[in-house]
């Protein structure tokens, strides 16, 4: 007996799947103005172990959201930005983040 699921489910599963976890959204806004370092991302969410941003980073990058950078300058310098296909997802954080505002609002009264 197949499953039915109610229509935009399998999507929302595919997107989670991808975006989805504790990191990789808050990675992702950092990197919407540009580029960044590993140590800037690391600095810039200092609560993340370094192993998680790794792995975080590794899997966008694998989904091809993410783009990593091996500079060979002394020492080499490792950047990480939005691929071409990545950017698509940039019009949706800041209303996310606007959602964000408004609940932590609501939930503060």
């Amino acid at each position: 007996m197949a499953v039915e699921h109610p229509e935009g489910t399998v999507f929302v599963q595919t997107t989670l799947k991808v975006l989805g976890g504790k990191w990789k959204l808050l990675i992702l806004w950092h990197l919407k103005d540009g580029a960044k370092r590993f140590s800037e991302l690391k600095r810039l969410i200092p609560e993340i172990t370094e192993k998680m941003l790794i792995q975080q980073l590794r899997e966008l990058e694998k989904d091809e959201i993410v783009n990593r950078n091996v500079q060979s300058d002394i020492p080499p310098r490792v950047e990480y930005s939005f691929t071409a296909y990545g950017r698509s997802i940039i019009p949706v954080l800041e209303p996310l983040c606007s959602w964000g505002q408004e609940h932590l609002k609501r939930t503060e009264c």
